[in-house]
């Protein structure tokens, strides 16, 4: 038996379940082929493709939460899975017989149990604890479902941002910098001007201040030179980065923060 303890979960529930139900689909997988009377190449094949597919769609859900969050782990995260992915691919038994199978088999479910042991302390147990900043939480909650739903929105903008900065396999960024950037803009706009009919609509006396405050960043946003950008990717988006993360977050702290107190108070 392959056990799923403890002190491998790394306090992520989704990729914590999904861990745990690849070492019981590796249990199931062994109990299958130690039984007797059974058509050994049948259950082998269907073991097989049980366990490809379940790798498939736990690493893209992996991935997807990683990109959520910008973990810059996310391009070495892939190679890992990939290089998985082709062991998985890589196993034929067609031309074997039983005893072989069934030696190959038991081979594969301790290879995979050890692989997954060992990624999940390895790398898994590292997803959100470098980036654990671009994630928006309870803290930046305004209490205005509509400002926290953009709020969030924003953040993730952000964080995919970061993992451009990061992405190993993108050798020219110049595009994704520019889609970025550009949804950025666009969405800041939306957001503001939603924000400031909310303030408008609850009569909140301090929409002055936050209307200056709006037209400040965005005339940030409109000051990016993106010849700059093209020469000096790495640095510039970094810089961008930590800035635009620096002012959202005291933004919200400290002047957005306000709005749902005073739409509490008013209610």
């Amino acid at each position: 038996m392959y056990q799923f303890t403890e002190d491998i979960c790394i306090g992520i529930k989704e990729i914590d379940e999904e861990h745990e139900g690849f070492f019981s689909l590796i249990n199931e997988a062994q109990a299958m082929l130690d039984e007797s009377g059974i058509e050994v190449k049948v259950v082998a094949t269907e073991v097989v493709k049980r366990l490809k597919d379940y790798a498939i769609t736990h690493f893209a859900h992996e991935e997807a939460y990683m990109k959520k969050i910008g973990d810059s782990e996310l391009a070495s995260q892939k190679i890992e899975h990939a290089d998985f992915t082709e062991k998985m691919n890589a196993i034929s038994i067609e031309a074997y017989d039983d005893d072989a199978i069934r030696k190959t088999m038991t081979e594969l479910l301790e290879y995979l149990s050890h692989w997954l042991f060992k990624h999940i302390i390895g790398s898994d147990s590292l997803i959100g604890k470098f980036e654990s900043q671009y994630a928006f939480t309870s803290k930046y909650h305004v209490g205005v479902k509509k400002i926290d739903e953009e709020h969030a929105r924003l953040f993730e903008i952000i964080a995919d941002a970061n993992r451009v900065i990061h992405a190993d396999y993108l050798y020219d960024k110049y595009d994704e910098i520019v889609r970025i950037l550009t949804e950025l803009r666009d969405y800041t706009q939306v957001h503001f001007r939603d924000e400031e009919a909310i303030m408008k609509k609850i009569n909140y006396p301090e929409l002055p201040a936050q209307k200056k405050a709006h037209a400040l960043f965005e005339e940030k946003l409109a000051e990016i030179n993106l010849e700059e950008v093209d020469d000096n990717q790495q640095d510039y988006l970094e810089e961008l980065v930590d800035y635009l993360l620096r002012w959202l977050s005291v933004h919200i702290l400290h002047m957005d923060k306000k709005i749902g107190d005073f739409a509490t108070t008013e209610g």
